[in-house]
Parts: structure tokens; C-alpha cells; sequence
């Protein structure tokens, strides 16, 4: 009987520019480029985010929304995401359905703090397929604005061995 076992490639940092500074907001999300997984193939992505937050105390839902989007073929992707890095316009997500996957929630909790997310699975948004071409939504609904720097979004591709 063959073993299968999960194997991990090397992290990837995306570009995050336009997500520094972003302020709280139930509708100005930032939104990363998109990846495409064509060739690699991998059956899931770990993505993980580090929020370096202003020294401003908690407010609204206290949270951080990481959301993905994705689509079949390059350059159509779920609305209103573009795939390209940098803000995008929500419906406000506090009232309305998105047409993003959430993906995870990172609180926001002590002021001025750096918040770590845990891994989280981009696939699992999907119904557990990774899409052909992903890339993540981060919607700042914590009360406080990010730091002009000191953010990071990081992914991780998992492929079965």
C-alpha cells in the first residue's frame, strides 16, 4: 500500500503596498494579485497574515476579514475583485452577501497590537478544490487603521506526495 503524504512549498510573501494604512472600513477592502495555480497545481493554499495595527483601540467588530476570490480562467475573477494588487470596493460587507469566500477572521483585541492569523486554508473556502487562479481580500473592520508598514501576507502551496 502506497503512503500519501502532504508536501509544502516554499512560502511566498505577496506584494501588500496598497494594504498599509488601510483604514477601518465596512467597504474598502485591499486585494492581492492573483496567483496562478495552472502550473503548479497545488491542491491547497495556506495563507497566513501578519497586521501591524495603529496605536488606535478597538472598535467596530474588533476583527480583520480575510476573504478569497477566484476564478476558472485569467482575468475574470469574483466581483468586484480585479486581480490586480490594491484596494477594491465592497458592498458593505456588515449588511450584504459577498461574492469573496471568507476564509478567516483575525481579531483585533489590544491596542496597538500585531496581530498573527492562524494558517488558513484557501480551498476550503472553495468547497475544498483550489481554483485555477486565487488571490486574497483583507476587509480592516477592526476600529483601529494599519500600520504604514510591518504587514504581511504569506502563502504556502500543498501538494499530496
Amino acid at each position: 500500500m502506497a503512503t500519501v503524504a502532504l508536501s509544502y512549498a516554499s512560502a511566498v510573501a505577496m506584494t501588500v503596498t496598497a494594504l498599509h494604512s488601510n483604514a477601518s472600513s465596512a467597504t474598502a477592502a485591499w486585494a492581492s494579485a492573483v496567483v496562478d495555480n495552472t502550473s503548479n497545481l497545488y491542491v491547497d493554499a495556506l495563507v497566513q497574515v501578519v497586521l501591524d495595527f495603529a496605536n488606535t483601540a478597538p472598535a467596530n467588530d474588533k476583527a480583520v476579514y480575510v476573504y478569497a476570490y477566484g476564478g476558472i480562467e485569467t482575468g475574470v475573477y469574483s466581483n468586484p475583485v480585479s486581480g490586480t494588487e490594491g484596494d477594491a470596493t465592497l458592498a458593505d460587507f456588515t449588511t450584504n452577501a459577498q461574492n469573496i469566500r471568507l476564509v478567516g477572521v483575525v481579531p483585533y483585541t489590544t491596542q496597538d497590537e500585531v496581530a498573527e492569523s492562524s494558517p488558513m486554508s484557501v480551498a476550503n473556502a472553495f468547497g475544498g478544490i483550489l481554483p485555477a487562479f486565487w488571490g486574497i481580500a483583507i476587509v480592516n473592520y477592526s476600529g483601529a487603521a494599519l500600520a504604514a508598514s510591518g504587514n504581511t501576507v504569506k502563502w504556502r502551496g500543498v501538494t499530496i506526495a
